[in-house]
């Protein structure tokens, strides 16, 4: 079967104080695997690979990618159905849009959607957009059934995990499919589709840029219940590691086809299991690998210590971050965030001990939060200041659709699914925040911006003033371009962003196209 797969281009504030960045789009990447080895032949439009510098107005924030128009343009006039995907919910109206056209353009084609935004919201989803078919949660099974289905003409109302339109045009929904739970046997995603080199050339990595980057997921899912979070619905509470010589494999796999170095891991919980870890990093230096990996994302704190954290150092794990969330041992209850200051700090002195760029990320208003929660957030900011962690995001909360926090906050009347809404997490990392974008009620919007930059100060101030070699480190990396931190990220994507908007479009290149036969490598070659 012909199957076109579409990332679709994603929104950039160009006023966001924040080094976060889109990067190569790992859910779709596994999903294009398993339907190359499935004998799907297999196109790929990825909007942020094939134009990765072209950055169109939107109101007060920016597209990045291809325009809808563009997508719709190279996709193959034979194709027999359509896959797109969505990370984030807050790309929804740009997403909504392309379905729009794509239904326009192949009206007799199906399209099928997957990712974390058609799982949370699907009635949504397909309520304002010509959607078919939704894959929930977890997808390579799923995907394969599907598109099997719509190829042989097989029932597909019976394949669970999916939501479709019935003959009446209602929705249906599938229960879920269980999950994967030896997924080592997933094959790796199939990145000859994408343009590795132009996301890694153009820093649209996540967390570091160290050099030729390309992601890894090492486990999926997370057991722990954090109230604004959505892998619960996602991914369940089941936690699954692949094993680290599959792991270590798919590496040097990247070292020899793309010569890749650095290597950002994006598991939601990569760091569960202390042998898990332990082995890992032994079976990288027993392999004499030379490489650079981090934990872009915040990770768990319990498991580290002074050997672990050497071990990763030795290992080439050069970052990581911790979310401690709040300073506020009441908050952290209520977020479900199951962390203790004891827990938290031994894990950042061994980390600082041994070496790592080590970073925190607070939520700030929190909706339940109060006057001595946000003094209990600066204190704490301020002691890892002074511990010596090299980075702090505080950014504003914002409800995730169909979490916990988010149903709560439904019942009260606080939340409405409009664009407004989702569409939050875009400026969480505004220089002010604004009355419309909050949700706690124990103080105004401008109040709430001062507490951020109390939080911001008390951590510099001491990080900074403790270790002024810092301040000439951070200004020299700047000029060179290179980036050691969050911080010097920051820098180097502001400058990014500022000369995209000064230059016109590049040109862009053509869309990638492979099919089994045509030496695209199967499996886990």
């Amino acid at each position: 079967m012909k199957v076109t797969l579409i990332h679709p281009p994603v929104y950039i504030n160009k006023n966001g104080l924040t080094a976060l960045r889109p990067s190569l789009p790992l859910g779709l990447a596994y999903i294009a695997a398993v339907l190359r080895d499935d004998k799907h032949q297999i196109t790929v439009v990825d909007a942020l690979g094939l134009a990765p510098e072209q950055m169109v107005p939107d109101g007060d924030i920016w597209r990045l990618g291809l325009t809808p128009a563009e997508i719709v343009a190279r996709i193959p006039a034979d194709t027999q159905a359509i896959g797109v995907t969505s990370m984030w919910s807050y790309s929804w109206p740009i997403v909504r849009e392309l379905l729009h056209a794509l239904k326009a353009a192949f009206p007799r084609v199906p399209i099928v959607c997957g990712g974390e935004h058609f799982t949370a919201v699907p009635d949504l989803s397909m309520a304002q957009a010509p959607i078919d078919f939704l894959v929930l949660g977890e997808g390579e099974e799923t995907a394969i059934a599907l598109f099997r289905a719509l190829e042989l003409g097989l029932d597909h109302t019976v394949i669970p995990g999916i939501a479709f339109r019935a003959a009446d045009g209602s929705m249906q929904k599938n229960p879920r499919r269980d999950r994967i739970k030896n997924v080592d046997e997933i094959p790796w995603p199939a990145w000859e589709y994408f343009d590795v080199e132009a996301y890694s050339s153009n820093r649209l990595v996540s967390g570091i840029y160290y050099g030729k980057t390309v992601p890894i997921l090492a486990t999926r899912g997370c057991p722990y219940q954090c109230t604004y979070c959505s892998s619960p619905n996602m991914w369940t509470t089941r936690w699954y590691a692949r094993s680290p010589k599959d792991v270590l494999d798919e590496i040097e796999s990247y070292i020899r086809k793309y010569g890749a170095a650095n290597f950002p891991f994006q598991d939601l919980t990569a760091i569960l299991k202390r042998e898990w870890v332990v082995e890992f990093c032994q079976e990288v230096e027993r392999r004499g690998l030379k490489i650079t990996w981090q934990l872009p994302a915040g990770t768990r704190s319990e498991i580290i210590d002074e050997e672990v954290a050497q071990l990763l150092v030795r290992s080439g794990c050069r970052s990581l971050n911790f979310a401690p969330e709040s300073g506020s041992e009441r908050t952290r209850k209520h977020m479900k965030k199951m962390l203790t200051d004891e827990k938290l700090f031994r894990a950042v002195r061994a980390s600082v001990k041994a070496g790592l760029n080590v970073g925190a990320f607070f939520v700030l208003a929190y909706p339940t939060d109060e006057k001595e929660d946000m003094e209990a957030t600066v204190r704490l900011a301020a002691k890892l200041g002074k511990a010596g962690i090299d980075d702090v995001s505080a950014g504003f909360f914002f409800p995730l659709p169909n979490t916990e926090i988010t149903r709560q906050l439904e019942k009260e009347g606080k939340v409405t699914y409009d664009d407004a809404f989702l569409k939050l997490p875009i400026y969480v990392h505004n220089a002010f925040l604004s009355e419309d974008r909050k949700y706690n009620d124990h103080f105004t919007a401008q109040e709430l911006t001062r507490w951020k930059y109390r939080v911001v100060r008390a951590f510099y101030l001491r990080s900074l003033l403790l270790r002024p070699s810092r301040w000439f480190r951070i200004l020299w990396n700047f000029v060179r371009g290179r980036e050691t931190s969050k911080m010097e990220s920051f820098l180097q994507e502001t400058l990014r962003k500022f000369r995209l908007r000064k230059r016109p479009s590049a040109p862009v290149p053509p869309t990638r196209v492979a099919s089994p036969g045509q030496g695209v490598p199967a499996g886990k070659a």
